[in-house]
């Protein structure tokens, strides 16, 4: 879960670092996400394992789109441009949120009889979730590939560029506003392809991307904000840390421990543990 955690902030932590842009709909992309996986499974039986790399695209064009249609306009506000874009992307959020429960109705779906649904594997003894276990692999695969495109391909230079200056970009060529774009379309496409795997062990509902976005915000504030590496670690922590306090309190009371730990890191580290703010 640390590392599902981890793919979800991963996209977050990618945005503010490129803009300096808080996405507060996070939670609602990945809603749409497991709708999306869901819609998928129930009409044309493709299994969430399958659908993943769809839906993951579908979220880049998505995130794309509303870096064009919203945040751009939004960058542009001449005063107060921080609570500007602030505003617009959590309007978008109840937007997102209301339009879910129009249209697809407050009810808990679930995806059944999916390939890895239900089931485990034994490891020395110890019993693990399938879904968890594959998710986990993937979010490993999927910061692998996210570390080679930055580092290894032109349009990952063009973003580590845009990154540190997007006033000097412009000089040597480079459309910001092309890689704000694609950077907002590959932020929402990691929290797609997490939205995917969730679906298969997560009930499906309007409000679910809540509770996850505001661990995602914690994450990314824990391993630093900007710093993708830092949302993988971040989430790995977390992870660990909501599991044992599980052990120690009653289940229900598991989040205490990732807040008590973020709010000691807050204190020693303010930017973070891989911040560089």
């Amino acid at each position: 879960m640390g590392l599902l955690y981890g793919l979800i902030a991963a996209g977050l932590a990618l945005i503010f670092g490129l803009m300096d842009v808080v996405n507060f709909a996070h939670g609602e992309f990945l809603m749409i996400a497991m709708y999306a996986t869901f819609f998928l499974f129930a009409f044309f039986a493709i299994d969430p394992l399958l659908a993943a790399p769809l839906v993951a695209a579908a979220l880049f064009v998505f995130g794309a789109v509303v870096y064009l249609l919203i945040v751009r306009f939004a960058m542009r506000a001449k005063a107060n441009a921080g609570m500007v874009q602030i505003f617009s992307t959590f309007g978008l959020a109840i937007v997102m949120r209301g339009l879910a429960q129009f249209f697809f109705t407050p009810d808990y779906r679930s995806v059944t009889n999916s390939w890895v649904g239900g089931k485990t594997v034994s490891i020395a003894g110890i019993y693990l979730p399938e879904p968890q276990l594959i998710g986990a692999m993937l979010s490993i695969a999927a910061f692998v590939a996210l570390y080679f495109f930055i580092n290894r391909t032109d349009f990952g230079r063009a973003l580590e560029a845009t990154r540190e200056d997007a006033g000097a970009v412009a000089l040597v060529g480079i459309d910001k506003n092309r890689v704000f774009a694609l950077g907002w379309g590959l932020g929402a496409a990691l929290v797609g392809l997490a939205g995917a795997i969730m679906a298969i062990f997560f009930y499906v509902y309007p409000d679910v991307g809540a509770s996850f976005a505001l661990i995602a915000y914690v994450t990314v504030a824990l391993g630093g904000f900007g710093s993708v590496f830092g949302a993988f670690a971040g989430g790995i922590i977390v992870g660990l840390v909501e599991a044992t306090t599980a052990l120690i309190l009653p289940p229900s009371l598991k989040s205490v421990g990732i807040y008590a730990v973020y709010l000691l890191v807050v204190f020693i580290r303010p930017r973070g543990l891989f911040g560089s703010m």
